[in-house]
């Protein structure tokens, strides 16, 4: 194993040289990539539609190819997975990636063998390439590195049989016979439907192995070690894996798990690093110990554009490319893909902390946020407003929601649906300092709460233990693609959940 693991550390520190010719040559990779796409897909149907073989340059493949969201592109999708090919992308695409979205609406997102290979394949090469580079001395190789999967299903349309399920359960069922050898656990497992037995076997069957690295959703994950830990009358993790080296996360922010993640480690020697990937694609991947931003991925046949956040609802919006971005703006993104995505509004939307080389951090999606009175609230805001308040009081905070309460008889507020893993030693100043840690970072907000004038002190609901469980449950959502919207600018998701927790609705 140790000479296994020297090959495979030699072989990971050889990809660096090529991450760092697009750190280089950001722009001209980029613009590679945007004609290379465009004349790979000349000949297909949406090609032809927007006259593909015409476009030379960046500004004509802005006139030429209008912005498109799911619902544009979802009668070419569909009739691709009825068993019509060459629509919106030149080879064969019989895998679908469902999508984790929020809304009872499910997305199909295709996956090409270019986009598999290219970029969901490569951004688990290069996850942990950066994780051997900051880490010289690794080990991850000697043992298994346990992801956290989905599962997917078999469609039948006529004759043509095409595949749909979690992008991550499209990886694992595809992966080549090396990458296989390092994962766990064991395909049957990894692939099961049903969530709960399957967190069970996973569990059982991976306690007494030498895991090296961990990867999946941080809520998720956590009920994972908690069950491992109770199988195995352990008190940490550290006690059941002890060279556990990594821990890969992404689907939410990790800020409101990052001290539960440290007490059920208990390893200092053990990192994390985040990563931004998607039905859609691979993004970005944390490539510095000491900072949460994430190094953007530029050759994984993607072409990355950005709209100011502003302009999203716009009918002329400002679309930039990577060569016209500024730090500290909120952007929504725009990805043409290896798949037939084109110009592509994502949902996400991102701050880029650095142009040289470039990095961002993911700020929240565009339509998850509260703006009723103004305060133009982000998922960023209320994950740091989390963090310091637990901080503070020595809380951990499980899962959380925030809705608005209208205006009625006073003035209107936000209502905070919170479950805690371990409560704050004072709840009345752990309200105060959410409130302060708001104002502190939205500005709006801070203009909204002067003197109770329009926003009054939030509302702040403790909800029992499992409740955000049961509403996924209850709304078979369970699995580890699915994730609770943290802002919404209706009651309907805190209504649901209050009543099947059954907490009064405030008046």
């Amino acid at each position: 194993m140790a000479l296994l693991n020297s090959i495979a550390y030699w072989y990971m520190k050889k990809r660096m040289h090529q991450i760092e010719l697009f750190i280089k040559y950001p722009h001209d990779v980029q613009n590679e990539w945007m004609i290379d796409l465009v004349k790979d897909a000349s000949n297909t149907e949406f090609g032809k539609k927007h006259n593909f073989s015409g476009i030379k340059n960046y500004e004509q493949f802005k006139q030429n190819i209008p912005l498109q969201d799911y619902e544009s592109l979802k009668p070419l999708i569909e009739r691709t997975r009825r068993g019509e090919q060459n629509l919106l992308w030149n080879t064969e695409i019989k895998w679908f990636a469902k999508s984790s979205g929020t809304t009872d609406k499910s997305k199909f997102i295709p996956v090409s063998n270019e986009s598999l290979k290219g970029c969901h394949y490569n951004g688990g090469r290069d996850m942990i390439t950066l994780h051997c580079v900051n880490n010289p001395l690794t080990q991850l190789f000697t043992g298994k590195n346990l992801a956290l999967g989905g599962s997917f299903k078999t469609d039948e349309f006529g004759t043509h049989i095409s595949y749909h399920g979690d992008v991550s359960a499209i990886i694992i069922q595809n992966l080549p016979m090396y990458a296989e050898f390092f994962r766990a656990p064991e395909v049957s497992i990894a692939l099961m439907d049903e969530w709960e037995s399957k967190l069970h076997k996973i569990a059982t069957s991976m306690m007494n192995e030498d895991v090296r690295s961990l990867a999946g959703v941080p809520s998720w994950m956590l009920v994972l070690l908690k069950k491992i830990i109770e199988l195995k009358k352990a008190r940490n993790i550290k006690e059941v894996w002890p060279g556990l080296e990594v821990y890969f996360h992404g689907g939410v922010s990790f800020t409101p798990y990052r001290e539960q993640f440290k007490e059920i480690f208990d390893n200092d020697r053990t990192n994390y690093l985040q990563l931004y990937s998607a039905s859609e694609g691979f993004f970005g991947i944390q490539d510095q110990l000491k900072s949460d931003d994430m190094l953007l991925m530029l050759d994984y046949g993607i072409f990355y554009e950005f709209i100011p956040v502003e302009d999203v609802n716009s009918d002329k919006p400002r679309v930039y490319n990577l060569a016209e971005i500024s730090t500290g703006i909120n952007y929504a993104m725009l990805i043409t893909t290896n798949a037939g995505l084109w110009r592509y509004q994502l949902g996400d939307t991102v701050q880029f902390t650095c142009t040289d080389p470039y990095r961002i951090i993911i700020t929240g999606r565009t339509k998850h946020f509260i703006n009723v009175f103004g305060e133009e609230l982000m998922v960023h805001n209320t994950d740091q407003a989390i963090y310091a308040a637990c901080e503070k009081t020595h809380a951990q905070v499980s899962e959380y929601t925030v809705a608005p309460v209208f205006m009625g008889e006073s003035n209107g507020t936000h209502e905070w649906l919170i479950e805690f893993e371990k409560e704050p030693n004072n709840f009345d100043y752990f309200i105060h300092i959410l409130d302060i840690s708001l104002k502190q970072l939205n500005s709006d907000y801070e203009a909204k709460r002067y003197n109770d004038y329009v926003l009054k002190m939030p509302i702040v609901n403790q909800l029992p233990q499992g409740s955000f469980y049961n509403w996924l449950k209850t709304n078979n959502k369970l699995g580890g693609q699915y994730k609770v919207p943290r802002l919404s600018n209706d009651r309907k998701l805190v209504e649901e959940i209050k009543s099947l927790a059954k907490i009064e609705t405030e008046k």
